[in-house]
């Protein structure tokens, strides 16, 4: 079994409010978990109005298919949310 964990810092330029922040983070974690079948979470930076840091999780049974999803997430983020930018990403795969 293989857990991969990749940690995605996002910069969210016209946000000016945590109630506008949510309103952008909720659906985009919503749209990963059924997209990619991932567990998706805010991690950090929570009191930012303009950047946040967000945990993407697969469980899978081999190191390729967790790498390749974490970075279909990654790339998908970039090519579809126009209103967020992937700043970081960190990847981490756990046996």
């Amino acid at each position: 079994m293989v857990i991969g964990v990749c940690t995605i810092e996002l910069d969210i330029p016209g946000c000016h409010s945590l109630k506008e922040k949510r309103g952008i983070l909720k659906p985009l974690l919503a749209r990963l978990h059924r997209e990619f079948n991932v567990s998706a979470a805010e991690v950090d930076l929570h009191d930012v109005w303009q950047s946040a840091a967000i945990a993407v999780a697969v469980i899978s049974t081999a190191n390729g298919h967790a790498d390749r999803t974490l970075q279909r997430v990654v790339q998908w983020i970039e090519d579809n949310r126009p209103e967020v930018q992937v700043v970081a990403e960190r990847f981490e795969l756990i046996h």
